[in-house]
């Protein structure tokens, strides 16, 4: 564990160079942006406009890049990820008021997918069902190969628009008094149907597969005929033996599946303009705000990391075989 410990540093430290650097590389200045912007709005000379956005967006782009990042690994040494330069605010609060919300629909989406697709999964490899199978292989057909953002276009479209059962846009509505009461609860779930259906519209189909394919090559197992012979009723040959086997890989990739989904959200957020990671960060890189661009990758490449050491944590726990001897 120390050396999994270990790795997940030096990998962490690693993405923060080459994101610190990519980032840095982009095209487009936001200095010069917003000094083209005093220059036309307020009749400004360019020198004038220049030294007003670099205090406006408190960055010099003429201080060397390797200084800005020694001063970046200072501060975030100090706990300390900067102020955006679009939102002024401190990196930190932005990063800690999104993540939750990105939290909640990620888990609620991916649960759910997981639950429904490796149940029906069993069924389709334990009735072995041509009919069900030809439909599932279709529907993964179709939603692996639309991407995510239009189906989430098509939801908001049919949803919305057409039919006006669901809000198309924000987390809860402006009326609601926020905190812990039922209808700020149902108010925030009610705005939220939106992204969990389009989350679980594209990932349960690969769960089902998934759970199939692993099924089918368990059902020809000794152990699978033993308890046959045996005489044990179907649905506990189905659930004790076949599921509970079957889930051991499906388990360890939800842990992996959730980092994969938490750091792909910028633009389904960005479409139902949900204040998640994914909407701050597309925010951010439209805006060429570094600071707030540093601190959402950051979070994305940690939440990550965190996914797989809990899918290897859960891997070995399931499965005793996996276990290190001590």
């Amino acid at each position: 564990m120390a050396k999994k410990i270990l790795r997940m540093a030096l990998t962490l430290i690693i993405s923060l160079v080459l994101v610190f650097f990519i980032v840095k590389a982009m095209p487009g200045d936001p200095v010069q942006t917003l000094t083209q912007q005093y220059m036309t709005t307020d009749k400004l000379p360019y020198e004038q406009a220049y030294e007003r956005a670099k205090v406006a967006l408190n960055y010099d782009p003429e201080v060397p890049v390797m200084e800005q990042f020694l001063t970046y690994i200072n501060q975030l040494l100090h706990g300390d990820m900067g102020q955006s330069m679009s939102y002024k605010d401190s990196v930190v609060n932005i990063v800690l008021g999104a993540l939750p919300w990105t939290l909640l629909v990620c888990s609620i989406s991916l649960l759910l997918s997981f639950a429904v697709g490796n149940i029906v999964g069993l069924f389709i490899a334990w009735k072995r069902s041509r009919l069900w199978d030809g439909i599932m292989s279709g529907y993964q057909a179709v939603f692996g190969s639309i991407p995510d953002y239009i189906v989430a276009y098509l939801l908001v479209v049919i949803f919305s628009i057409s039919l006006g059962l669901f809000p198309a846009r924000g987390a809860y509505s402006s009326e609601t008094v926020p905190g812990w009461n039922l209808d700020f609860i149902l108010d925030v779930m009610y705005h939220a149907a939106l992204p969990v259906l389009c989350y679980f519209l594209t990932t349960v189909a690969s769960w089902v597969m998934g759970m199939k394919a692993i099924c089918v090559g368990l059902l020809g197992e000794d152990y699978m005929n033993y308890a046959r012979a045996r005489g044990l009723s179907r649905k506990r040959i189905l659930f004790t033996y076949l599921g509970r086997n079957a889930m051991l890989p499906q388990i360890t990739s939800l842990a992996i599946t959730f980092g994969l989904l938490f750091g792909g959200s910028p633009v389904i957020e960005n479409l139902f303009v949900y204040p998640g990671v994914g909407f701050y960060l597309n925010s951010a890189i439209s805006r060429r705000d570094y600071p707030l661009m540093q601190g959402m990758f950051l979070m994305i490449i940690i939440m990550v990391l965190i996914s797989g050491l809990v899918a290897d944590a859960l891997n070995k726990w399931l499965n005793p075989r996996l276990r290190e001897k001590r």
